[in-house]
């Protein structure tokens, strides 16, 4: 049986006594500056509704919104009756454990606070977190990859399958580098495609609904080849949990992308 061998990485950069940086943490701090700076790029273009001293400002609140969200979304979405039991267990970050579609609402909840605090269109500033998700979304899977976790399925006639640390013997799909080029970087190039057209920009929620879409559809799709969890396994009709959970993404992105058509544009 043929198979990559899979690089063994080190999950820690750097460590100095008890204080590490981890790959993990890289990923997410990057993937916020990033995003940031890419911000701070786009609201300089037609309309100019933000300042890049507000992206910066906004800065903190994605950070909770990504941090809090995420890790009470795994904590309700994964594994509720294990923190029920033991909730001081919430805070062990540092044991992993965070969800993407937990950490979206935690953002969505910032950038609607944030949009009342600067009153600006929430739309607006949703918009720019879109076009900017994807940069933290294409480097978080790539550390999840570095990591060795999430893998993929059992793939053993795939010619660049991977034996897993901890996945057993069977070479298995490096699911998480397909979701770090479907999730993170066609749908950043999807994005910025559609975000070049003025008519679309000046329309605040249609952006919104093509990332929803996409990242719905990249991840039904990017689920086909990633191993569910094992405490969770297959739910209905074979689908997983983040599966089941992308569906109403697509369909709250075609609802933006509606209202959005039939809302007046903004200079």
């Amino acid at each position: 049986m043929f198979a990559l061998v899979f690089p063994a990485f080190d999950p820690v950069i750097f460590q100095l006594g008890p204080f590490a940086i981890r790959w993990y943490a890289l990923a997410y701090i990057a993937g916020l500056f990033g995003g940031i700076w890419y911000a701070r790029w786009m609201v300089k273009h037609i309309p100019t509704l933000m300042t890049p001293s507000q992206v910066d400002d906004f800065l903190l609140w994605v950070l909770g919104g990504v941090v809090l969200g995420g890790r009470l979304g795994y904590v309700l979405f994964y594994k509720p009756g294990e923190y029920l039991a033991h909730p001081l267990n919430i805070f062990k970050t540092w044991e992993g454990g965070m969800s993407f579609h937990g950490g979206l609402l935690g953002v969505t909840l910032a950038i609607i606070l944030f949009a009342r605090h600067i009153k600006v269109n929430k739309w607006y500033v949703a918009d720019l977190v879109a076009c900017a998700a994807p940069i933290g979304l294409a480097l978080g899977r790539i550390a999840n990859f570095v990591n060795g976790e999430l893998w993929g399925r059992p793939a053993p006639d795939v010619p660049w399958a991977m034996v897993f640390p901890g996945g057993g013997p069977e070479p298995r799909h490096p699911s998480q580098l397909y979701q770090a080029a479907l999730e993170g970087v066609l749908l950043l190039i999807v994005l910025h495609f559609f975000w070049r057209k003025e008519s679309i920009r000046t329309r605040p929620g249609v952006l919104t609904g093509v990332f929803w879409i996409g990242y719905g559809v990249a991840r039904i799709f990017g689920e086909l080849f990633r191993e569910p969890d094992a405490f969770l396994g297959f739910l209905i009709g074979g689908a997983t949990m983040g599966q089941l959970l992308s569906l109403p993404m697509v369909l709250f992105g075609i609802f933006s992308i509606w209202r959005a058509r039939c809302a007046p544009a903004v200079a």
